[in-house]
C-alpha cells in the first residue's frame, strides 16, 4: 500500500492550540512554518528567548490538561494567532504585542497548584520544539490504530500533536525509518529519533479532561512509550495532504 500524507497541522504557541493545513512549504534545517514558533515560559522558567531550552521551562500538557482543547488559527500576514476552547472565548492576538491578553485568557485553564504562566517568548528562526534540534513530529495513523485496539475505543489522533500524519504503512512501522531519508512531496526528511511521550497524550482534545491511559496502554502492549518520530529536513520543498512518502 502506497503511503501518504493524511493530515498535516501546525501548533503556533507551543501546548496551546492546533491548526490544520493542505500544505505548506517545509526549508532545510528548519521546522515547519509557525511550529512552535512560540512558547509560554512559566515564572520557574530559565527561558530568555535567546536560544532553545527543554520544554520543562515552559507551560505545558502535560501539567495542564486543559491546554489540550485549545486550537487555533494563525494570520501570518498580520503576525496575530487567534485561539478558541470549549470553556473560553475567542480570542485574536499579536504574540509578539499582546502577551497580557493571552496571559489572561489562558489563566483559567491552569490548574492552581502549578508554576503559573508568565511570558511568551520567541527565538528567531526556530520553532520551540521539544528535540534540541528543529524537527517534524510524524505519526502514523495505523499505530494510532493499534493503540485504540488495545484500549478498546476510539481516541483523536490530535492527542499525539504531530506535524504529518500519514497513513498506508504498518502498525509501528516507522520505528524501522530511523536513520533512514524520507522523499514527501518536493521535500526530504532524515528520521532521527522516537519520540517519548507525556501525560499529555492522556487528555482528550475536545474536552481537556484526562480520560485514556495512553502511557499504560503504550507501556502494556508494546513494552514503550514511544509514538511517532522526529524527523529533520534535509531538502526543501512544498508538501501537501495526500503527498507520497517514499523511504529511500
Amino acid at each position: 500500500m502506497t503511503i501518504r500524507i493524511a493530515q498535516i497541522w501546525r501548533h503556533p504557541i507551543k501546548a496551546h492550540g492546533r491548526e490544520p493545513l493542505d500544505h505548506v512549504t517545509l526549508t532545510k534545517g528548519r521546522t515547519l512554518p509557525w511550529d512552535r514558533r512560540w512558547a509560554v515560559a512559566h515564572e520557574a522558567s530559565k527561558a530568555d528567548g535567546s536560544e532553545w531550552v527543554p520544554c520543562a521551562n515552559f507551560s505545558r500538557g502535560a501539567k495542564a490538561p486543559e491546554l489540550m482543547a485549545v486550537a487555533a488559527q494563525s494570520d501570518l500576514a498580520a503576525n496575530t494567532v487567534t485561539l478558541s476552547h470549549p470553556d473560553r472565548p475567542d480570542l485574536t492576538f499579536d504574540p509578539d504585542g499582546d502577551a497580557a491578553a493571552f496571559l489572561d485568557w489562558v489563566r483559567p485553564l491552569m490548574p492552581q497548584d502549578r508554576a503559573a504562566s508568565t511570558r511568551l517568548i520567541r527565538v528567531p528562526g526556530r520553532g520551540m520544539t521539544d528535540t534540541n534540534f528543529p524537527s517534524i513530529a510524524l505519526n502514523n495513523l495505523a499505530s494510532h490504530r493499534a493503540v485504540e485496539g488495545r484500549l478498546g475505543r476510539s481516541l483523536s489522533p490530535l492527542r499525539w500533536r504531530g506535524n504529518i500524519l500519514f497513513d498506508g504503512a504498518a502498525p509501528w512501522e516507522e520505528f524501522d525509518w530511523i536513520g533512514k531519508s524520507l522523499r514527501i512531496g518536493g521535500a526530504e526528511l532524515t528520521v532521527r529519533e522516537r519520540i517519548g511521550r507525556c501525560l499529555a497524550t492522556t487528555a482528550n482534545p475536545e474536552t481537556g479532561k484526562r480520560d485514556a491511559n495512553t502511557l499504560g496502554i503504550l507501556k502494556e502492549g508494546w513494552n514503550h512509550t514511544d509514538f511517532g518520530v522526529y524527523a529533520e529536513v534535509t531538502m526543501s520543498g512544498q508538501i501537501a495532504v495526500d503527498d507520497k512518502i517514499e523511504v529511500l
